[in-house]
């Protein structure tokens, strides 16, 4: 018993191992989006008592290439719809989608903008290089023509961007920052700038499947001072989570759990429940997240602290293979030590049967003599045998012949 525990334990220790204490987070750059959405993670991780260390990085095309590396450090990554799929990373799984990133276009002047055609020949600031939203912006700017060599394209940060943009030393951006950012709510204060509502935005789904169209409606930034004084047709993509394929199972539920507590409430373009998604039109989906968001926790995630969850398995796991093992030891031993007792017994039979042998010939006086000897002899080797109690039948069935 104590064997096959020991074994079974130590067996289950290397193809079931406990969790990490802790893993890292690829963002993007400080105090933005990406990095929001980590720190949140971390708190509410920290619960459990999973040590998450947040990674700035430029953004979601550099987090890629950190999940693809897997000398790099990083598990688990914020990575924006429309960088990659599947087949450029198939050693990593997607938690689903968490949330909206969305395009705003701002620019100088007065004269009213709705198509990015007519951005061709301005100067433009766009993300760094390495960014989910500067590859983005490069694309639908491409639809309408626009490209470094008839337009001034900036790598620029976000402070950097919206600095030269208010001092009038570029005449647009796009800004990948959230709904309820301050900086969003200055851009929209500022009379000189005007937020640019594409008339097109319909088609770009269609063309980008990674993308989609919502509309900001009047006044929703400023019902008093009615901010936009119009609706406005803005693109957004979402963002997923993604994780490389040896992540640890059980943090994979654990990330599942706090995605739905940071993104499951409603929003201003977002339903509640809408986030996370169960569905990823560019990874798999982990089969543990996607069982999390249906079912919910499982039973021993619901009463046992994380920490537990995995000896809690551990245990389950070695019993039930202990339970295997020696229910059939209980039914089969017994039958397995009477074929060794009876063994042990043919040897006694092969000499009772050789002085059968000879008592059929012709025999002396002094052979039977000797004969009768080798029967005693076969008798004390009976008792020397040490027979088991419970198998006297066969002690006494030997006696008798």
């Amino acid at each position: 018993m104590v064997c096959i525990l020991g074994t079974s334990w130590l067996v289950l220790d290397y193809l079931v191992p406990a969790p990490p204490a802790e893993f890292t987070i690829a963002t993007g750059s400080p105090n933005q989006t990406y990095e929001a959405i980590g720190k949140k993670y971390r708190e509410i991780l920290s619960r459990s008592h999973v040590k998450v260390d947040v990674r700035n990085t430029p953004g979601a095309v550099d987090n890629l290439k950190l999940l693809n590396d897997p000398k790099s450090g990083i598990q688990v990554g914020i990575v924006q719809g429309g960088v990659g799929n599947s087949d450029k990373a198939p050693d990593l799984l997607s938690l689903g989608r968490v949330t909206y990133q969305f395009f705003w276009i701002f620019y100088r002047g007065t004269e009213a903008l709705d198509d990015v055609r007519q951005l061709k020949g301005k100067r433009i600031g766009l993300g760094l290089e390495g960014s989910g939203g500067r590859v983005l912006a490069e694309d639908i700017l491409k639809l309408g023509g626009v490209h470094s060599g008839n337009t001034t394209l900036l790598g620029l940060t976000v402070p950097q961007a919206t600095e030269k943009l208010n001092s009038g030393n570029i005449d647009a951006l796009f800004l990948t920052i959230a709904a309820d950012s301050p900086l969003l709510r200055s851009l929209l204060n500022n009379p000189g700038l005007r937020l640019m509502s594409l008339a097109r935005a319909e088609a770009l789904p269609r063309i980008y499947p990674y993308l989609v169209r919502l509309v900001v409606p009047e006044g929703l930034f400023d019902w008093h001072r009615n901010i936009p004084a119009t609706d406005v047709t803005i693109v957004a993509t979402t963002l997923n989570v993604m994780v490389r394929k040896d992540f640890h199972p059980a943090l994979i539920g654990l990330l599942a759990q706090a995605m739905v507590e940071a993104h499951g409430r409603p929003g201003i373009f977002q339903q509640a429940h809408e986030f996370p998604t169960l569905t990823d039109p560019e990874y798999p989906v982990s089969e543990i997240a996607r069982d999390f968001y249906k079912d919910g926790p499982s039973f021993l995630n619901r009463y046992l602290p994380f920490w537990m969850t995995s000896y809690a398995k551990r245990t389950i796991a070695v019993l039930a293979t202990v339970i295997a093992i020696i229910i059939p030891l209980f039914s089969y031993a017994p039958k397995l030590y009477r074929g060794l007792v009876e063994n042990r017994l043919r040897s006694v039979y092969r000499r009772l049967r050789a002085i059968e042998a000879s008592l059929q010939k012709d025999v002396g006086i002094s052979e039977v003599s000797a004969l009768e000897a080798d029967l005693e002899g076969v008798d004390r080797a009976i008792h020397i045998l040490g027979v088991p109690m419970r198998h006297s039948d066969l002690f006494f069935s030997l006696k008798a012949h």
